[in-house]
């Protein structure tokens, strides 16, 4: 894998015009696909409503944002009815999130977010464009990536370093069970893996699950009922192979290690 990019011709002036020509280049040539390891994505012809690269394999598809900054807890994306109705879409594509240098033209960090961790409580809705504005009326949306657990960010190259291409698909790997269910329920078993981020340790009890009662009480005000609620996302993580039952009350996150 190499991470300098290849100066092809554009015909845009603006360093962040030719910058996503770069980048999307890039990706074409480089990355591969996660859910099946397919060595190759295919591009999109420009402009569809969402993604930009397509596995010929396993048929995932894929959007790329790219950026010089690091990415933040919020991204800025595309149409928001758009987004929210192909959320329940087997097209829904996963995100690529590229972090780049004009300076020494060349990759720093690639991260993924499976599809599957697309929820719609991650979607947030923009203002309407102003009256004034070419597109007025318009909605966008943004991603909220500070709602994804660390399990639904899966880095492929770190600080110019690529992670081992089997460690990236045994992470896949782990959390494709979410596919598996509907958007409510995936709603559920996201917000308590983010939880067990915030606990921060391998090993937990489920009381320090419980001290999330109010935060996730908040999330579902309807639900009057929290802590059975908690106590039955751990037994389907744990069903799911994402944790390990130890003891009573007692759980270890499994690793993702091939």
């Amino acid at each position: 894998m190499k991470f300098g990019f290849e100066e092809a011709q554009t015909k845009y002036s603006s360093g962040s015009q030719r910058a996503r020509i770069w980048t999307e280049q890039w990706v074409s040539r480089w990355i591969y696909c996660p859910n099946c390891a397919n060595s190759r994505l295919s591009q999109f012809p420009a402009n569809l409503p969402v993604a930009d690269f397509l596995c010929g394999n396993c048929n995932d598809q894929f959007e790329l944002k790219s950026q010089r900054k690091a990415f933040g807890a919020k991204v800025a994306d595309g149409a928001y009815f758009t987004k929210i109705e192909r959320l329940a879409s087997s097209t829904n594509p996963n995100l690529i999130l590229l972090n780049y240098s004009l300076g020494t033209m060349a990759v720093l960090n690639v991260c993924m977010v499976p599809k599957h961790f697309f929820v719609p409580e991650i979607i947030e809705k923009r203002n309407p464009l102003a009256s004034t504005a070419r597109r007025a009326g318009w909605i966008g949306s943004n991603i909220l990536l500070g709602r994804v657990p660390q399990s639904g960010r899966i880095c492929i190259v770190r600080d110019g370093v690529p992670v081992p291409k089997e460690t990236v698909i045994a992470q896949w790997q782990k959390t494709l069970f979410l596919r598996e269910e509907d958007a409510d329920a995936r709603g559920w078993l996201i917000e308590v893996m983010k939880c067990l981020d915030l606990i921060g340790t391998v090993e937990f009890d489920i009381e320090q699950v419980y001290a999330f009662e109010g935060r996730l009480g908040a999330l579902y005000p309807h639900n009057m009922n929290v802590r059975p609620k908690i106590r039955q996302q751990l037994q389907r993580l744990r069903d799911s192979g994402y944790l390990d039952f130890i003891s009573r009350g007692r759980y270890r996150i499994r690793s993702s290690r091939p």
